[in-house]
């Protein structure tokens, strides 16, 4: 019988690494900023439309635009570690799910402990039992 496991895929930093994360957070970022600018444009125009409720339209809208800069800092807090941490570090990037083979006789705890494929610059260099 095969069953689906959840392994953690770690990433060791490196110089180049580092720059990749940081882009994509930097992106991620921009991205959040275009959201709050185009929520509260599309806030500002709804106001002027009289059928809709002002005070429901702007706590909505407000909330959307709350909800998006705490994610700017969230990513704030992320580059701010990235700057910190240090070359050789390993990072959690996600997780993966395998499938793993299970027969009788087979010692449940070995199939349980965590296991996690390293990679570095997008190369498996590693793969934890």
């Amino acid at each position: 019988m095969k069953i689906i496991k959840k392994v953690q895929v770690k990433q060791i930093v490196t110089e180049n690494s580092k720059a990749i994360i940081k882009e994509r957070f930097l992106s991620q970022k921009m991205r959040l900023e275009q959201e709050c600018q185009q929520l509260m444009f599309e806030k500002r125009k709804l106001q002027n439309k009289a059928q809709f409720s002002k005070q429901a339209a702007e706590r909505k809208f407000q909330q959307e635009i709350d909800k998006r800069r705490e994610e700017i800092k969230q990513v704030d807090f992320k580059l701010e570690q990235l700057d910190i941490i240090e070359i050789g570090s390993e990072l959690i990037e996600g997780e993966v799910e395998a499938l793993v083979e299970v027969e009788e006789g087979t010692h449940w705890d070995d199939i349980m402990k965590n296991q996690s494929i390293v990679i570095q610059d997008n190369v498996v260099i590693r793969i934890d039992k």
